[in-house]
Formats: C-alpha cells, structure tokens, sequence
C-alpha cells in the first residue's frame, strides 16, 4: 500500500465533508482536477481548471472541501469555493460520476445556497437542478452588479446574465443569498 493511500484514508472521514488545508492541497491536486474535468466535460470543461497544477496555483484563494464516499480511499466528490465581498461563492464542482457523489455534492450547495453568505452564477442543467431544490435567484440586477463589482456584465432580464468568463461569453443567474 502507497503511503499517500495511507495518508488518505487516516485524513478523510467517510461520507463526511471536510476542507482540504492549502498545505495538503498539492497531494490531492491531480484527484481533485480528474474530478473536477469529469463533472465539466459535457460542457467542454471549466474554463479555470485546465490541468492539475491550476488547483494550486490557478485559483490562489480557492477553498476545496471533498468527500469520500464508497469503500476506496479516492476523493468522490469536490466542491470550490472562494471568500468573496457576498460571501462564499461557489467556484467549481467535481465527482467521479456515480450517482451517489452527484447527488451528495449538489445536495451540499444546494442546502448552503440556502443560507445567509452563499451564492453561485449557474447556467444550464445545474441552474434547473438548484432551483427544483429551492435555491433563491437574485432577480434584481443591481444586486448581482454589486456582488459581481467590477465585472463587466450585460443584463438580459429576469435574473439573468452575460459576462466573459475564462475568456468566453457565458449566460449565467445567480442563485443563494450573498452577503449586501
């Protein structure tokens, strides 16, 4: 047995989210990017996450919580935040593909999203997923000009969004209770 496997199954609990320290976060790199690539490649992939060395070095002040699920040692699932002027805004997703580690990490935002200080710009299937699960949008546009400060966006209606993202024009809502 690999002394990183050993190192992984002391450190995480089963089924139970835990935040990965920045100190440790070069051990859990390459897990954490496969899972975050798996989750983003219906859409082409997330646009911040382009090889393993950018959950190091790309998001410098992201926070990476990650949950083990099953029998095996791995990272099931992830999820990213970073600390910002609203809050808590959640960045990235990542699983391994099974049901039970899509379902746990939409579940965990989704139940966040819901409280005081969180928020996320979504679009597509995850969009009609956290909104089925009764997570807010923030239909006023003022509001998301504010949490998005400095931020170039052009308000199309209803809560929604463009803005260049990862050099690439997206249609985003915002959805969750940040901080005013």
């Amino acid at each position: 047995m690999k002394l990183l496997t050993i190192i992984k199954e002391m450190a995480l609990s089963k089924d139970r989210w835990m935040p990965i320290p920045s100190s440790e976060l070069a051990d859990y790199e390459e897990e954490i990017f496969n899972l975050i690539s798996k989750a983003y490649a219906p859409l082409g992939g997330h646009p911040n996450y382009k090889s393993a060395s950018d959950v190091t070095g790309g998001e410098a002040d992201a926070e990476y919580e990650v949950i083990d699920l099953d029998d095996d040692p791995d990272i099931d699932a992830v999820s990213v935040s970073k600390s910002k002027t609203g809050g808590k805004k959640f960045t990235a997703t990542g699983h391994d593909g099974s049901s039970q580690a899509k379902s746990k990490v939409i579940n965990h935002k989704a139940d966040l999203l819901k409280q005081p200080g969180h928020y996320i710009e979504v679009s597509g299937k995850i969009k009609d997923i956290l909104l089925a699960k009764g997570v807010e949008p923030i239909t006023d546009e003022e509001i998301v000009k504010k949490i998005l400060q400095g931020k170039e966006i052009e308000w199309l209606g209803d809560g929604e969004y463009r803005r260049n993202i990862g050099g690439q024009m997206h249609t985003k809502l915002m959805l969750g209770k940040p901080n005013i």
